[in-house]
Protein backbone atom coordinates (compact mmCIF):
# COMPACT_ATOMS: atom_id res chain seq x y z
CA UNK A 1 0.00 0.00 0.00
CA UNK A 2 2.66 2.13 0.96
CA UNK A 3 4.56 1.77 -2.26
CA UNK A 4 1.16 2.69 -4.11
CA UNK A 5 1.08 5.90 -2.10
CA UNK A 6 4.49 7.07 -3.08
CA UNK A 7 3.90 5.94 -7.08
CA UNK A 8 0.73 8.36 -6.80
CA UNK A 9 2.70 10.90 -5.13
CA UNK A 10 5.31 11.08 -7.96
CA UNK A 11 2.88 11.04 -10.51
CA UNK A 12 1.04 14.15 -8.36
CA UNK A 13 4.10 15.88 -7.62
CA UNK A 14 5.22 16.01 -11.48
CA UNK A 15 1.50 16.96 -12.33
CA UNK A 16 1.70 20.07 -10.14
CA UNK A 17 5.26 21.14 -11.48
CA UNK A 18 3.43 20.84 -14.95
CA UNK A 19 0.23 22.41 -14.34
CA UNK A 20 2.27 25.75 -12.60
CA UNK A 21 5.11 25.74 -15.00
CA UNK A 22 2.49 25.78 -17.60
CA UNK A 23 0.43 28.88 -15.81
CA UNK A 24 3.75 30.83 -15.70
CA UNK A 25 4.29 30.04 -19.49
CA UNK A 26 0.64 30.93 -20.58
CA UNK A 27 0.73 33.95 -18.34
CA UNK A 28 4.05 35.19 -19.75
CA UNK A 29 2.75 34.84 -23.22
CA UNK A 30 -1.00 36.11 -23.02
CA UNK A 31 0.19 38.70 -20.55
CA UNK A 32 3.72 40.26 -22.34
CA UNK A 33 3.91 38.43 -25.75
CA UNK A 34 1.10 38.90 -27.39
CA UNK A 35 0.29 42.50 -26.71
CA UNK A 36 3.62 43.87 -26.80
CA UNK A 37 3.93 41.38 -30.54
CA UNK A 38 6.58 39.60 -29.48
CA UNK A 39 7.63 36.81 -31.72
CA UNK A 40 9.19 34.18 -29.17
CA UNK A 41 11.13 31.21 -30.46
CA UNK A 42 10.93 27.65 -30.39
CA UNK A 43 7.45 25.96 -31.13
CA UNK A 44 5.85 28.85 -29.26
CA UNK A 45 7.55 31.48 -31.58
CA UNK A 46 6.33 29.50 -34.93
CA UNK A 47 3.07 29.14 -33.09
CA UNK A 48 2.57 32.64 -32.53
CA UNK A 49 3.93 33.41 -36.41
CA UNK A 50 1.29 30.64 -37.48
CA UNK A 51 -1.33 32.42 -35.40
CA UNK A 52 -0.33 35.53 -37.14
CA UNK A 53 -0.96 34.15 -40.75
CA UNK A 54 -4.10 32.34 -39.52
CA UNK A 55 -5.74 34.04 -36.78
CA UNK A 56 -9.08 32.08 -36.97
CA UNK A 57 -7.24 28.81 -35.59
CA UNK A 58 -7.27 28.44 -31.77
CA UNK A 59 -3.72 29.22 -30.20
CA UNK A 60 -3.65 25.72 -28.05
CA UNK A 61 -4.61 23.30 -31.51
CA UNK A 62 -1.43 24.93 -33.48
CA UNK A 63 0.86 24.35 -30.78
CA UNK A 64 -1.01 20.72 -30.42
CA UNK A 65 -0.15 20.21 -34.07
CA UNK A 66 3.46 21.40 -33.98
CA UNK A 67 4.47 19.30 -31.24
CA UNK A 68 3.73 16.04 -33.08
CA UNK A 69 7.06 15.55 -34.73
CA UNK A 70 9.31 16.20 -31.59
CA UNK A 71 7.13 13.84 -29.68
CA UNK A 72 7.76 10.97 -32.01
CA UNK A 73 11.47 11.76 -31.38
CA UNK A 74 11.07 12.06 -27.68
CA UNK A 75 9.79 8.18 -27.63
CA UNK A 76 12.52 7.24 -29.42
CA UNK A 77 15.93 9.27 -27.39
CA UNK A 78 14.36 9.79 -24.18
CA UNK A 79 11.71 7.14 -22.75
CA UNK A 80 8.00 6.30 -22.16
CA UNK A 81 8.30 8.16 -18.84
CA UNK A 82 9.24 11.09 -20.25
CA UNK A 83 6.83 10.69 -23.40
CA UNK A 84 4.02 10.73 -20.93
CA UNK A 85 4.90 13.09 -18.51
CA UNK A 86 5.89 15.48 -21.51
CA UNK A 87 2.39 14.41 -22.89
CA UNK A 88 0.57 15.88 -19.61
CA UNK A 89 2.77 19.43 -20.17
CA UNK A 90 1.94 19.56 -23.52
CA UNK A 91 -1.81 19.09 -23.10
CA UNK A 92 -1.16 21.80 -20.21
CA UNK A 93 0.65 24.52 -21.82
CA UNK A 94 -2.20 24.01 -24.82
CA UNK A 95 -4.59 25.09 -21.80
CA UNK A 96 -3.01 27.69 -20.49
CA UNK A 97 -2.19 29.67 -23.85
CA UNK A 98 -6.08 28.75 -24.53
CA UNK A 99 -7.69 30.24 -20.92
CA UNK A 100 -4.97 31.70 -18.97
CA UNK A 101 -5.40 35.83 -20.25
CA UNK A 102 -3.78 38.29 -17.16
CA UNK A 103 -2.98 42.07 -17.78
CA UNK A 104 0.65 42.67 -17.10
CA UNK A 105 0.85 46.21 -16.64
CA UNK A 106 4.33 46.86 -18.27
CA UNK A 107 4.33 49.73 -21.42
CA UNK A 108 8.10 49.83 -21.96
CA UNK A 109 9.31 47.10 -24.18
CA UNK A 110 12.61 46.44 -22.89
CA UNK A 111 11.25 46.13 -19.49
CA UNK A 112 8.75 43.76 -20.93
CA UNK A 113 11.02 41.54 -22.65
CA UNK A 114 13.16 41.08 -19.50
CA UNK A 115 9.99 40.37 -16.99
CA UNK A 116 8.32 38.19 -19.50
CA UNK A 117 12.23 36.47 -20.08
CA UNK A 118 11.99 36.16 -16.30
CA UNK A 119 8.54 34.50 -16.08
CA UNK A 120 8.93 32.66 -18.81
CA UNK A 121 12.22 31.04 -17.62
CA UNK A 122 10.88 30.47 -13.94
CA UNK A 123 8.05 28.68 -15.88
CA UNK A 124 9.93 26.32 -18.24
CA UNK A 125 12.25 25.39 -15.05
CA UNK A 126 9.55 24.22 -12.96
CA UNK A 127 8.06 22.10 -15.71
CA UNK A 128 11.63 20.61 -16.50
CA UNK A 129 11.98 19.91 -12.74
CA UNK A 130 9.05 17.40 -12.79
CA UNK A 131 9.81 13.89 -14.77
CA UNK A 132 9.03 15.96 -18.15
CA UNK A 133 8.32 18.78 -20.20
CA UNK A 134 6.12 20.89 -21.39
CA UNK A 135 6.73 19.66 -25.16
CA UNK A 136 8.21 22.35 -27.83
CA UNK A 137 11.76 22.84 -27.61
CA UNK A 138 11.85 21.23 -24.11
CA UNK A 139 11.87 17.72 -25.63
CA UNK A 140 15.12 18.70 -28.22
CA UNK A 141 17.02 20.15 -25.25
CA UNK A 142 16.63 17.04 -22.83
CA UNK A 143 17.38 14.85 -25.27
CA UNK A 144 20.73 16.75 -26.19
CA UNK A 145 21.78 17.02 -22.48
CA UNK A 146 20.89 13.69 -21.77
CA UNK A 147 23.32 12.30 -24.88
CA UNK A 148 25.40 15.21 -24.68
CA UNK A 149 25.49 17.20 -21.90
CA UNK A 150 24.75 20.24 -23.63
CA UNK A 151 22.79 22.78 -21.02
CA UNK A 152 19.37 22.98 -21.53
CA UNK A 153 19.15 27.05 -21.76
CA UNK A 154 22.24 26.94 -24.29
CA UNK A 155 19.79 24.34 -26.35
CA UNK A 156 16.70 26.60 -26.17
CA UNK A 157 18.95 30.23 -26.97
CA UNK A 158 20.44 28.84 -30.16
CA UNK A 159 16.97 26.75 -31.26
CA UNK A 160 15.12 29.54 -30.74
CA UNK A 161 17.58 32.48 -32.42
CA UNK A 162 17.63 30.66 -35.37
CA UNK A 163 13.37 30.84 -35.36
CA UNK A 164 14.26 34.43 -34.82
CA UNK A 165 16.14 35.21 -37.24
CA UNK A 166 13.34 33.26 -39.62
CA UNK A 167 10.60 35.67 -37.92
CA UNK A 168 12.56 38.65 -38.36
CA UNK A 169 12.37 38.65 -42.22
CA UNK A 170 8.63 38.01 -41.71
CA UNK A 171 7.77 40.74 -39.29
CA UNK A 172 9.77 43.96 -37.87
CA UNK A 173 13.34 43.75 -36.98
CA UNK A 174 12.76 45.68 -34.14
CA UNK A 175 10.55 43.48 -32.50
CA UNK A 176 13.01 40.68 -33.44
CA UNK A 177 15.32 42.50 -31.04
CA UNK A 178 13.36 42.85 -28.78
CA UNK A 179 12.66 38.91 -28.65
CA UNK A 180 16.13 38.13 -28.41
CA UNK A 181 16.19 40.12 -24.74
CA UNK A 182 13.41 37.97 -23.79
CA UNK A 183 15.37 34.88 -25.08
CA UNK A 184 18.51 35.17 -23.48
CA UNK A 185 16.99 36.22 -20.07
CA UNK A 186 14.49 33.13 -20.29
CA UNK A 187 17.66 30.99 -20.90
CA UNK A 188 19.87 32.00 -18.25
CA UNK A 189 16.77 31.90 -15.63
CA UNK A 190 15.66 28.44 -16.61
CA UNK A 191 19.16 27.33 -16.03
CA UNK A 192 19.01 28.53 -12.60
CA UNK A 193 15.83 27.21 -11.89
CA UNK A 194 16.74 23.56 -12.93
CA UNK A 195 20.39 23.41 -12.13
CA UNK A 196 21.55 26.39 -9.67
CA UNK A 197 20.78 25.16 -6.37
CA UNK A 198 22.03 21.18 -7.70
CA UNK A 199 25.02 22.59 -8.97
CA UNK A 200 28.21 20.72 -7.59
CA UNK A 201 31.57 22.35 -7.24
CA UNK A 202 34.85 20.66 -7.59
CA UNK A 203 37.63 21.63 -5.14
CA UNK A 204 41.29 21.17 -5.70
CA UNK A 205 43.47 22.03 -2.12
CA UNK A 206 47.15 22.08 -1.89
CA UNK A 207 47.83 22.22 2.13
CA UNK A 208 50.27 21.28 4.44
CA UNK A 209 47.62 20.27 7.01
CA UNK A 210 45.64 18.19 3.89
CA UNK A 211 45.19 15.50 6.70
CA UNK A 212 42.97 17.78 9.38
CA UNK A 213 41.68 19.06 6.30
CA UNK A 214 40.51 15.30 4.59
CA UNK A 215 39.34 14.11 8.04
CA UNK A 216 36.99 17.14 8.50
CA UNK A 217 35.59 16.26 4.70
CA UNK A 218 34.50 12.98 5.84
CA UNK A 219 33.53 14.02 8.93
CA UNK A 220 32.11 16.91 9.18
CA UNK A 221 30.55 17.24 5.23
CA UNK A 222 30.55 13.17 5.01
CA UNK A 223 32.26 13.38 1.15
CA UNK A 224 34.56 11.53 -0.06
CA UNK A 225 38.01 13.07 -1.37
CA UNK A 226 40.61 11.62 -3.44
CA UNK A 227 44.40 12.41 -2.46
CA UNK A 228 47.07 12.82 -5.19
CA UNK A 229 50.46 12.46 -4.50
CA UNK A 230 52.58 15.21 -5.94
CA UNK A 231 55.79 18.09 -5.40
CA UNK A 232 55.75 21.78 -5.28
CA UNK A 233 57.29 22.77 -8.84
CA UNK A 234 59.68 25.25 -7.25
CA UNK A 235 60.41 23.76 -3.79
CA UNK A 236 60.65 20.28 -5.17
CA UNK A 237 58.78 19.34 -1.31
CA UNK A 238 56.24 16.49 -1.70
CA UNK A 239 53.09 16.79 -0.42
CA UNK A 240 49.62 15.87 -1.38
CA UNK A 241 46.76 17.38 -3.33
CA UNK A 242 43.16 16.54 -2.26
CA UNK A 243 40.14 16.41 -4.52
CA UNK A 244 36.58 16.41 -3.51
CA UNK A 245 33.15 16.98 -4.98
CA UNK A 246 30.64 19.05 -2.96
CA UNK A 247 27.38 20.94 -3.24
CA UNK A 248 27.13 24.62 -3.69
CA UNK A 249 25.59 24.89 -0.17
CA UNK A 250 28.77 23.25 1.39
CA UNK A 251 31.39 25.31 -0.28
CA UNK A 252 31.08 28.27 2.84
CA UNK A 253 31.52 25.44 5.36
CA UNK A 254 34.81 23.79 3.74
CA UNK A 255 35.90 27.21 3.26
CA UNK A 256 35.87 27.80 7.09
CA UNK A 257 37.02 24.41 7.43
CA UNK A 258 40.31 25.30 5.62
CA UNK A 259 40.55 28.90 6.69
CA UNK A 260 40.56 27.28 10.56
CA UNK A 261 43.19 24.59 9.82
CA UNK A 262 45.51 26.43 7.20
CA UNK A 263 44.77 29.98 6.36
CA UNK A 264 47.96 29.95 3.69
CA UNK A 265 46.55 26.45 1.62
CA UNK A 266 45.68 27.00 -2.03
CA UNK A 267 42.73 26.46 -2.93
CA UNK A 268 40.84 26.67 -6.67
CA UNK A 269 37.27 25.72 -6.58
CA UNK A 270 35.64 25.00 -10.44
CA UNK A 271 32.01 24.59 -11.45
CA UNK A 272 30.71 21.05 -12.86
CA UNK A 273 28.42 20.32 -16.09
CA UNK A 274 27.25 17.28 -14.63
CA UNK A 275 28.39 14.79 -11.69
CA UNK A 276 27.96 11.08 -11.88
CA UNK A 277 28.54 8.90 -8.56
CA UNK A 278 26.76 7.94 -5.18
CA UNK A 279 24.70 10.53 -3.34
CA UNK A 280 26.40 13.58 -4.92
CA UNK A 281 25.42 12.66 -7.98
CA UNK A 282 23.14 15.11 -9.77
CA UNK A 283 22.46 13.98 -12.79
CA UNK A 284 18.62 15.10 -15.06
CA UNK A 285 15.89 12.34 -14.11
CA UNK A 286 14.36 12.45 -17.38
Amino acid sequence: MSKRLKIAGGVLWNVVLLSVGAVFCGAAVNGILIPMEFVSGGVTGLTLVVKHLLPSLPLGGIYLCLNVPLFLVGWRFVGRRFFLYSLAGMVLFSAALQWIHVTIPVEDRILGALLAGIIMGIGTGITLKSAGSGGGTDILAVILLKHYSIRLGTTVLVFNTTVLALAALLFSLQGALYTLIFLYVSSKVLNVVVTGLSQRKAVWIVSRAWEEINRKILEDLNRGVTIIEGRGGFTGQKGALLYTVITFQELSRLKRIIRRLDPEAFVVVSETLEVMGHRIGNQPHW
